[in-house]
């Protein structure tokens, strides 16, 4: 082994390549992702372990990678997809499924029920692994483990987030659990909506019987307390200062007083 290999392995998969200037793995085809790709390293370069040691789901670029799956023990495939083709015919064992509308999944299940009898390790893999061969596995798990829809989904989507089923395929699984349990489940965990019928969100307040009324502020406006009519308060007279009143003046003496004195003011 050469001394660089020793000294820098691949922090992904363990062999050395030029990692940093997009040079691809010849093991593992490990890789330096694209801008454009969402997906992480391991996602791109390694199946999804479904099952311990058993169950795998992918991609078409996983099942290109054969020195990979050979790392991984894995020594059948699943091909959920006629148009990609099998390209190991002599170092993999195949099943291709029939380019139909409707997934074969008693067909897919058999297949794997074999692999499983026999201890082989086994790729299950679409274009993208997104779609049709999570289906398959989450058939499977239905079929095999007993598992009701919502729990065999969950449990793929939580080993591969990128799993993204499309409504119809996801009829498909719902009319496949009604065939193997007699019903569906009443609480899917995937609830397919258009964006007419998205739900609304709410923070489980309790709603009001009989709520506030919103003020209405386009109504004519209200009559001002300026523009009411006056009130009937009969007038009063009334004297600023010192008026001249007519007033009697008693003299000390007993006698009126001259009406021509002038009054003394009690300043």
């Amino acid at each position: 082994m050469r001394k660089r290999e020793r000294e820098n392995p691949c922090a992904v998969c363990g062999h050395y390549h030029k990692y940093e200037e997009g040079e691809v793995c010849g093991v593992c085809g490990h890789r330096i992702p694209a801008s454009s790709e969402k997906v992480g390293i391991q996602t791109s370069a390694f199946p999804s372990e479904i099952l311990p040691e058993f169950l795998y789901l992918g991609s078409y670029d996983n099942a290109s990678r054969a020195e990979l799956l050979k790392t991984q023990g894995i020594s059948r495939v699943l091909n959920t997809v006629p148009a990609c083709q099998n390209l190991y015919k002599n170092s993999f064992t195949y099943h291709c499924l029939q380019d139909e509308k409707s997934l074969p999944f008693d067909d897919a299940i058999q297949f794997l029920e074999q692999c499983e009898k026999d201890k082989a390790r086994v790729l299950v893999h679409c274009m993208s692994g997104k779609n049709r061969s999570p289906a398959i596995v989450i058939a499977y798990l239905m079929k095999r483990k007993g598992w009701r829809l919502a729990q065999s989904y969950q449990w793929v989507k939580d080993r591969r987030p990128s799993v993204d089923l499309t409504s119809a395929v996801y009829q498909q699984l719902e009319d496949y659990e009604r065939k193997i349990f007699g019903s569906i489940e009443s609480a899917p965990t995937l609830p397919v909506f258009s964006l007419s019928e998205a739900p609304s969100f709410a923070f489980s307040f309790p709603k009001t019987i009989n709520p506030v009324p919103v003020p209405a502020f386009n109504l004519p406006a209200m009559t001002s307390i300026f523009d009411r009519p006056a009130l009937s308060i009969p007038p009063h007279e009334f004297t600023f200062g010192a008026g001249q009143n007519e007033k009697k003046v008693v003299d000390i003496g007993g006698s009126p007083a001259n009406e021509n004195d002038t009054m003394m003011d009690g300043s």
